[in-house]
Formats: C-alpha cells, sequence, structure tokens
C-alpha cells in the first residue's frame, strides 16, 4: 500500500453483522420455522395423550400450548435478530399490511418458512418410523381442521372464526411489542406467552394452528381429512392477520397532526 493512500477503518463485527443478507434472513426464517414445528408437533405427537394414546406422557392442552409458546420464543431469541423472527406465512402477510415488512421478500418468506415446516414434520416422521407408534396418520392427530378435526368436536364456522381472531390478536400483540415506543428486548416473551394463551382458547376447537406453514407441514402427513380441510388453516390466519395489520396500521400509526 502506498503512503498516499487512504486509511480506512477495518470494519467493526457489529457493524459487519448490522445487515443480514436476503439469504441469511431467508434461512433464519426456515430454521425458526422448523424449531416451532417441531417443537409443538413433536409435543402433540409423542407427548400428548389426545395423540399418543392411553399408557403414554401425557402432558395433554397445556403441556401443547406450552410448547408452542416456549418454542416461539427460543426461536425468536435465536433468529429474530436476523430475519425479524416471523416463522409464520400470515404473520408476514400481516406486517406487509402494517407496512412493517417489505413485500418484495414476501413470497422468499412464505417459502422458507413452509420449508421448514415440512422439513420438522419429515423428520419427526423419520423418528416414529422405528417407534411403537408409527403411523403416518399420527399426524391426523396434530392436524387442524373442523368436524372430525377438531378436538371438541366443532363445526367450520367455529373454527374459522376463532383461527381468524386468535390470529389477528397474535398479530396486535408483535405489531405493538415490535413498535418503536415498546421496551426492548421483550418482544420474544410477550409474542410466545400470547401464543400459549390463544393456543389454550383454540387447541379444543380447531387445534391452534395460527400459522398455515404448521398446517401445511402436518396436513401432508395427516390424510386426506387433513389436506381436504387445510384450506380453513390457510386462509382464516391469513384474514385476521390482514384485518388486525390493516387496523393497527389505520389506527395507530397515522401521522401526528399539526398543531398551531
Amino acid at each position: 500500500m502506498s503512503d498516499t493512500a487512504p486509511a480506512t477503518a477495518a470494519p467493526s463485527f457489529a457493524e459487519e453483522l448490522a445487515a443480514p443478507s436476503l439469504v441469511q434472513r431467508l434461512t433464519a426464517e426456515l430454521l425458526g420455522t422448523f424449531i416451532l414445528v417441531f417443537g409443538v408437533i413433536g409435543t402433540a405427537i409423542f407427548a400428548a395423550g389426545f395423540a399418543a394414546g392411553e399408557g403414554n406422557l401425557n402432558v395433554g392442552f397445556l403441556g401443547v400450548a406450552l410448547a408452542l409458546g416456549l418454542s416461539v420464543v427460543v426461536a425468536a431469541y435465536a433468529f429474530g435478530p436476523v430475519s425479524g423472527g416471523h416463522f409464520n406465512p400470515a404473520v408476514t402477510l400481516g406486517l406487509a399490511v402494517a407496512r412493517r415488512f417489505a413485500w418484495k421478500d414476501v413470497l422468499g418468506y412464505l417459502a422458507a418458512q413452509v420449508v421448514g415446516g415440512v422439513l420438522a414434520t419429515t423428520l419427526l416422521l423419520g423418528v416414529l418410523s422405528t417407534g411403537p407408534l408409527f403411523d403416518v396418520l399420527v399426524f391426523r392427530g396434530a392436524s387442524t381442521g373442523y368436524d372430525e378435526l377438531s378436538p371438541g368436536g366443532f363445526g367450520l364456522v367455529s373454527v374459522f372464526l376463532i383461527e381468524t381472531i386468535a390470529t389477528g390478536v397474535f398479530l396486535f400483540v408483535i405489531l405493538g411489542v415490535t413498535h418503536a415506543r415498546a421496551t426492548a428486548g421483550f418482544a420474544p416473551l410477550a409474542i410466545g406467552l400470547t401464543l400459549t394463551v390463544l393456543a389454550l382458547v383454540a387447541i379444543p376447537v380447531s387445534n391452534a394452528s395460527f400459522n398455515p406453514a404448521r398446517s401445511i407441514a402436518t396436513a401432508i402427513y395427516g390424510g386426506t381429512e387433513a389436506l381436504v380441510q387445510l384450506w380453513v388453516s390457510i386462509a382464516a390466519p391469513i384474514l385476521g392477520a390482514i384485518i388486525a395489520g390493516a387496523i393497527f396500521r389505520a389506527v395507530f400509526e397515522r401521522p401526528a397532526k399539526l398543531t398551531a
């Protein structure tokens, strides 16, 4: 280097990590969704009585709800700083509607989330393959839906309503706790606890998805009924998230009016 060349300081470690690439963000979404689905569906299959049957560890609905919430907390703290921690196509679309996320990146996020979820259930199927409970249709008990797929026997209208309302509430919380005025550092915990509460309400009705990637990942191994009813677990959460995103944008993020 010549003596006349301008001196430039080497970028710090923090500066290098300040702007994750799209590939890094998509990988984080895939891994985060994998953790979420692996945690909640693995619990439903191996540890919850309604899926595992008599004589097995029975953590019940409470255990599955806690698994969902804790999985999201872990994934959000691990990968949220990289990708924003969506791990859910409905969340990604709702954030885009609220103008918290760029529309140009939506399709990539959706694909990464679905791949992460399917990878999780496929590996769970591999774990099941040499066990006493091996049956592809064990995923039917963890699939979301109405009538025969509803743990409480609820119909289509009930399931559509609970999935729409719960996802809307979930997105309101996400938008609130990640707002610029919110206390930093607690968003993943608040989001995970919210999911736990919502799951306790919704598991008896719909099996509590609020997440199209999770629903797709279980339905592909859940048999004919799960595949036929999959549209509900895709449409309802997306509708709820879009409504919540639009309302939050209109009500809480309007430009402040100038006063004389």
